[in-house]
């Protein structure tokens, strides 16, 4: 897309940085005015976390953007120095690019480049999304261009009939070349985060046509995620790399409210768990006394029963998935057996959908349970008759073993 340079405004006594366009633009003045037009509407962005242009200048036939100079380094720099980023500042991180996308999208502004690459991390902590609509504006409208022929962005993007963006990171209807809009960056933003929690981009492979493939016919891998990965980021990223645009995640804005949620939850458990070791009263040390006293005369009585009682057979069983599906497994729990031991509930994903299946411990055909969709950590009711589950929305919800949610 050009060469960027560190430069001094003498007039206003700044740095800045000067992007050089490539020199077809100077041989097409048509293109250049079609440039011209798309990055004044670039310039009306004005975002805390948007790196802004301040203008689009010539000197001698060579044409340059003036930009907003960003100190320090690219997320992809902080991945590839330190490998995967804290949880919760991969989220604090994560919600100002949200809210970057979300400013500019409410003014119709696509990025279609969004990356780790271009994306930096000022020493303060600051977020700052770097060549915001940039690719339009190389390319100018795309909708009459066949989209078939370069996987990325670069200097062949001054001709016609690319597909804009970089492989990794781009959306199922990107890589296919059709029309885009903003949940092409709703997708790129899972795949930023997803990398900033695991070190690694969710469609990897050695080639740039595998890569594509990948993006096109495979999922995530969702067991790479780290185990203090907050469940409603689980189901953010899920909803931000649905392959039907139609099932996506639609606004940026949702995103930010999801991930404020995730990270208010954390700020409560800290602020509960700090609350809750205080100092210790000769009151409370006595009662912690009595109740170990009790509990080891409980635990004496059934050692002492347990002989008397003869020794249980184990069984054992095998959970076989059809090819495709996947067993849920995080930090909570995933699979449970009736009080009887005649049942077995898991949680799978099957056809992009989470929820419970259920069969019985003898058999290995498993049913779908209607009514648990999204569902997580299953059990059972002490008579066997429903099974429990928190649902999306973190309320705790339970269905009939025969049918019907309450």
């Amino acid at each position: 897309m050009g060469e960027v340079y560190q430069a001094h405004d003498s007039n206003l006594r700044r740095d800045v940085a000067i992007k050089v366009l490539p020199e077809a633009f100077a041989r097409d003045p048509e293109r250049l005015a079609r440039f011209r037009r798309e990055a004044q509407l670039l310039a009306s962005l004005n975002h805390t976390n948007i790196a802004t242009i301040h203008g689009l200048e010539d000197s001698n036939g060579t044409s340059y953007l003036v930009m907003e100079l960003v100190p320090g380094e690219t997320l992809a720099q902080r991945v590839k120095r330190e490998g995967a980023v804290p949880v919760e500042e991969a989220l604090t991180i994560a919600k100002q690019i949200a809210e970057a996308l979300e400013a500019a999208h409410e003014k119709g502004i696509i990025h279609r480049d969004l990356k780790p690459a271009n994306v930096k991390l000022t020493p303060e902590g600051k977020v700052k999304v770097l060549d915001f609509g940039l690719a339009k504006a190389f390319t100018g409208d795309t909708s009459t261009e066949d989209m078939g022929n370069s996987p990325t962005l670069s200097m062949a993007a001054t001709m016609q009939g690319v597909i804009l963006g970089t492989a990794a990171y781009m959306s199922p209807e990107q890589a296919r070349g059709k029309s885009v809009d903003k949940r092409t960056d709703i997708w790129a933003f899972g795949c930023v985060l997803y990398e900033l929690l695991t070190a690694k981009q969710a469609f990897q492979a050695e080639t740039t046509p595998e890569i594509l493939a990948a993006v096109l016919r495979e999922e995530a891998d969702w067991q790479a995620l780290p185990a203090a990965t907050p469940l409603k980021i689980h189901d953010l990223l899920r909803r931000c790399l649905q392959k039907d645009k139609v099932l996506r995640l639609r606004d940026a804005g949702d995103a930010r409210i999801e991930i404020q949620e995730a990270l208010n939850a954390q700020a409560a458990e800290t602020v509960s768990g700090a609350a809750s070791q205080p100092g210790w009263t000769w009151r409370e040390v006595a009662i912690v006394g009595i109740t170990a006293l009790v509990f080891l005369a409980i635990g004496g009585f059934a050692v002492w029963n347990l002989k008397l009682t003869p020794a249980r057979p184990v069984t054992r069983t095998v959970i076989n998935l059809p090819p495709g599906d996947q067993l849920v497994a995080r930090d909570f729990p995933a699979i449970a057996i009736s009080p009887d031991e005649s049942q077995l509930a898991y949680v799978a994903i099957h056809a992009g959908t989470q929820q419970i299946f259920l069969r019985a411990l003898d058999s290995l055909e498993a049913k779908p349970l209607a009514g648990t969709e999204g569902a997580s950590t299953p059990f059972f009711s002490p008579d066997g008759e429903w099974l429990g589950f928190y649902a999306t929305d973190g309320t705790l919800k339970k269905v009939s073993v025969t049918g019907g949610r309450r």
